[in-house]
Formats: C-alpha cells, structure tokens, sequence
C-alpha cells in the first residue's frame, strides 16, 4: 500500500519525486524518503516519518541534487513508522538504494543468512533484504543481480532500485504490487500509479508481474525475470492532472462527493438505453449463481449487488470478504459467476479470490475502476469511469460500482426476462434521472450540517437499515469510522431487538434508513424500539415521506425515484453527515490516520 517514483532525465530529480509522492500520499503516510544520484556519483538520501510535508521540511534545509532518483511513502507493515524504517534502504557500502511497496513473506529466513554472511542490518523491516541480496549478487550489472535476489524471494513487491556505479539507470520489478512508468522526452519516470507523473506525461507503459524494468533517459528496456526481452506498447493516459486537484475544494472527498452525478453519469454513458442495457463486457453465458467478492466499501456495495440479482434477475447470489474467500470450502459449482468488485483492482485479498476461482475453473468477472489494473487484466471487466479517487475513504467509487452492479443485474434480468416489460421500462427511465436527483440530494444537506454540529461531540453512533439499505447503514457507519474516528456501528435494523437495543440511551443518535419499499413498515417498527429507550433518531427518507415526521427527531430528505434504486440516494447524505463530523473535529479528511487507499497486501 506503500507509493514509490522514480525519475532519470535532464532535471533536478528531488522537486520531481517531492511532487509524485505527494500525489501518491493516499496509499501510505506513515513515513517518507528518497535517494539522489548526484552529479560525483555518490547516492545521498534523506528520509522521515510523519507526512510528507514533515520530508519536504528536512529538503528544503538540507537539499538533494542530481537528476536520478527514487522517493518512497510508506505504509507501515513490518517495523513501527519511525525514521529508521522509513525508506529507502541500503546496502552494507551504502552504493545501493532501494523502495519498495509490497511484503517479502520469507524475509526472516533470508535476513538470517544474510547476517550469517556478515551483512549490517538497521531496521525491522522485511524490504531491508533487497539491497543486501542485491550486494551479495553484484558483479557490475544491476539488472541481473536483481534477477537473481529475486529469485530467492517469495511475496508481493514493486520495486526500484539504483546503484552509484551505473549512474545512468534505474532499475524497477513488479510482482503482485502495481508499477507504470511514464514516457517523455529524454526522461522517464516511474511511480505505483499514474498521477504522480501526469504533470509531465500522459504517455505510459505497464509493468506486468513477472518483470523487470531498466529506464534509462533515452528510453525504457523490459525484461523477463529470466532475462528475455519483452515487447510492449505504450497507451495514452485519458485524463489528465486537473482531475486529481482540489479544483477549490477544501478537501479531495468534498469535490469528490460533489462529482458524484457526473460519475454515475459517466457510469451509464453508451450502456443505458431507452428500453435496453448494453455493457462493454461480454457475460458468461451459463451461469445459475452469483458469488460476490470485495472488501471495503467495496464489499458494502456487493452486499447491494446481492439484493438486486435477486430480485430483479430472480438468481441466488452470495457474498463473501475477499480475505475470508480462499479459506472457506465454499462449495462453488461450475455454474457459478463469481464477480470481484475492487476500486483500484490491486486490492490483494480480491486479486488472490479471483484467482482462486479461476484455479477451480468458474466464470469470473470484475468491477473496478482502473483500467489497465491487475484485475482488469486477469478478467473480463465492467469498468466504473469514476476517475482518480484521491480522498481515502471511497465516495464516488462506491456510486460508481451501485450503478454498475445495478446495470448487470438489470441487463442478466433483461436476457433471462425475469421482469415484466413495464417494470423494466420504468426502472430504467428512473435509472436516466439519478444523475440529475444525486446532484439534488447533494444541495440539501442544510440538515447534515446542522445535525453534524449537534452530535458531532457523540461518542458513538448507529445506523439502521433493512433489506437494501443494511448494506448502505453499514457504509455509513465506516465513513464515519474512518474519518472521524468516532465508533459506529450498522445494523440489520431487525436485529437490534436481539443483542444490540441495549446499547441504546439518550446519549446514541440513531441513523435510520427509512427509505419506501416493501419493508418500509418494518423499519418504522424498529425505529419505534429505539425511541422508546431515548435515543436521537436521524431519519434518511424520500422528500414526500411526510409521515416519518411522527418518528423522528431529524430528517435528511432524498429525491425520491424507484425503490430499488434507493441505495444510490440514501448513501449520499451519510457521506456528507461522515465529511461534516471529521471536518468539525479538525480530523485529516483526505488521510485518516492508519488507512491508505489501495490495500495491497494481504
């Protein structure tokens, strides 16, 4: 989860690393670094923890010169976030630097050796072996010592590495953990994900696991971990760096939050039609039985997915945590799809689930929303065209992939004619105004805002939701976790009578999703429990719901449209309660503490 750049070219190489590691500060800030290259062929390197700002501090007193280099931000895994284990790291002489993103799984077996052999070691991290085993293989040629260290390691990495005797190059392999290099004009960089060289070039080239990357300024050489050559073209990086600014946002999730309808609309472009869904992925023609698998937020949205195969295309669907996916006998036959839902598609857990159920030779599919990403790769996918997601708590994302799940359960509805013409017709008219009634949901938040100041100094919150809307309590509850480190939990709203009601005084507001469904009467019902043991009730409901007056304290009111559609209006004012809360406290909205946005590891 860790973010790595390079750069070798003509300029100042420290600016230009500064810079793609602070586009690269959503997946890890817990330290930071970089080694230069200078001009007498020494490497000299500066690194620290907190963020990167705390590195950009340490530079300006005391600068970096040259025109190669590597930088790093780190997400800590193996050893606490302090200087020492802030990357890069070097070998015994110091010629040798190296970042790293991923985790050696052997690493405590290969550091035994390597001291047994007389090598130094400084910190308690895993990545600290590369520079060591790169030494110990080093006979003048970078590239090929790197093949060989590599072939003792088991586990994920991305890697860049450089060596003062060949100032020229740096060296890069991949395996489990993403890497793209970035093409200009006599330079050539490198970085976990493409914003961090979008300033520069919008020309690109994937790195593949298996890999090994030699860029020189004058142009880049790919290699197998054997030594073949490898051929690849180049693509053309669609958007451009505007999109990952603030564009006068307070905080990336604000803007974010506020793309939302333009996301959703993007989403459905070329895919929905009048009275017909047409999809850029082929579907597997014979499946009886869906099997989600996600994490996150992700999985909150698969949980949605879930509810609308069933009851729209009548077929059983489960789901399953990406983590807990290859450790459960789960019984899956062959006339099961299974759909791997990831935001970036290089969440580890999910990568390793797809590919487990690709081993027992199921159908398999993807959501996610970058293309050219691991997932994206291995298997067909329906992409969310939701853009950079800066903020780490994932807003637009999640939209994007409800109206992807609910453009694929609606078109397997449509070939296995499951719903009556006029239901199917009127779903997907409602389906052409969610854009315009998101942008309308988002305007009124007069009443968040006003609730986020009321409540805001709680020490704990629930939220309630039945049916379709207990995926979106749970996604509610996580944002405001994640970002403003309040507890809160989501809840099954019949569950509550069965444990979790004695949790409730005067002092728990009670997020209740009271969208019009057919379990409508059922969640006034609970709401009615909690009231009478004093709690708050915050109500989400349609703006002509006039009845939940009665029962609530609070009212965030949504447009209202079809009620399996729901999901994708009642989330929003959740997002803005989470943003308003965090922001409030004086919380780091965009990089809440422990979290980076891409999990990378397992």
């Amino acid at each position: 989860m860790c973010g790595i750049v390079g750069y070798v070219g003509s300029k100042e190489a420290a600016p230009i690393l500064l810079e793609g590691l602070k586009r690269l500060e959503y997946r890890g800030y817990d330290s930071s670094g970089m080694a230069i290259l200078n001009g007498k062929s020494v490497i000299h390197s500066t690194k620290c923890s907190g963020k990167i700002s705390s590195l950009e501090e340490a530079l300006h007193v005391h600068p970096l010169k040259g025109s190669l280099g590597i930088g790093h931000t780190r997400w800590a895994t193996h050893g606490r976030p302090n200087d020492e284990n802030a990357h890069p790291h070097t070998d015994c002489t110091g010629k040798i630097a190296v970042v790293h993103n991923g985790i050696f799984e052997n690493y405590l077996e290969i550091k035994e050796k390597l001291i047994e052999g007389g090598h130094h070691f400084k910190t308690e991290t895993d990545s600290e072996i590369i520079p060591h085993l790169v030494e110990a293989y080093y006979q003048g040629n970078l590239e090929e010592a790197l093949m060989k260290a590599l072939k003792t390691v088991r586990g994920s990495y991305a890697l860049s590495i450089i060596c003062q005797d060949e100032r020229d190059k740096i060296v890069a392999a991949r395996m489990g953990s993403p890497l793209v290099i970035g093409l200009g004009e006599k330079e050539i960089f490198l970085a976990s994900d493409i914003p961090a060289f979008l300033p520069y070039t919008r020309n690109a080239l994937l790195v593949e696991d298996g890999e090994i990357a030699v860029l020189k300024s004058d142009g880049v050489k790919l290699l197998s971990v054997e030594g073949e050559a490898v051929e690849r073209s180049s693509f053309h990086v669609q958007w451009d760096v505007a999109m990952a600014e603030k564009g006068g946002y307070k905080h990336f999730m604000l803007k974010e939050m506020y793309e939302q309808p333009k996301v959703i609309s993007d989403t459905l472009a070329g895919r929905l039609k009048d009275h017909s869904i047409e999809l850029d992925v082929a579907l597997p023609k014979q499946f009886s039985r869906v099997f989600f698998t996600a994490a996150g937020t992700a999985f909150h949205a698969a949980m949605v997915g879930k509810y609308w195969f069933e009851t729209l295309a009548k077929i059983p669907a489960e789901v399953e945590l990406s983590s807990e996916f290859r450790y459960r006998d789960l019984c899956l036959t062959k006339d099961t799809l299974v759909i791997a839902i990831s935001q970036s598609g290089e969440t580890a857990d999910t990568l390793a689930a797809i590919r487990q159920a690709k081993k027992l030779g199921l159908p398999v599919m993807a959501i996610t929303n970058v293309v050219g990403s691991s997932l994206a790769r291995e298997v067909p996918s329906l992409f969310t065209r939701a853009g950079i997601e800066i903020g780490v708590a994932a807003t637009k994302t999640f939209v994007a992939q409800l109206t992807a799940l609910v453009l694929l359960a609606l078109k397997v509805a449509s070939d296995r004619n499951t719903l009556a013409k006029e239901e199917f017709d009127r779903i997907l008219f409602e389906l052409h105004r969610i854009p315009e009634l998101t942008e309308i949901a988002l305007q009124n938040d007069q009443e968040v805002r006003q609730s986020a100041k009321l409540f805001g100094n709680r020490k704990e919150f629930l939220f309630l939701g039945r049916h379709l809307h207990y995926p979106i309590a749970l996604e509610g509850a996580l944002k405001l976790k994640e970002i403003s480190y309040l507890h809160a939990e989501g809840y099954a709203a019949g569950e509550m009578k069965h444990g979790p009601i004695a949790l409730i005084d005067e002092n728990v507001p009670v997020v209740a999703l009271a969208m019009q469904s057919p379990v409508y009467e059922k969640v006034i019902s609970n709401i009615e429990e909690v009231r009478a043991r004093e709690a708050t009730i915050i109500a989400v409901t349609e703006s002509n719901n006039k009845h939940i007056q009665k029962f609530s304290d609070h009212i965030f009111w949504v447009p209202q449209t079809h009620w399996l559609l729901s999901p994708i209006l009642s989330v929003l004012p959740l997002q803005l309660l989470a943003y308003h809360i965090a922001d409030q406290k004086g919380c780091d909205v965009d990089q809440p503490r422990n979290l980076a946005k891409s999990v990378t590891v397992e």
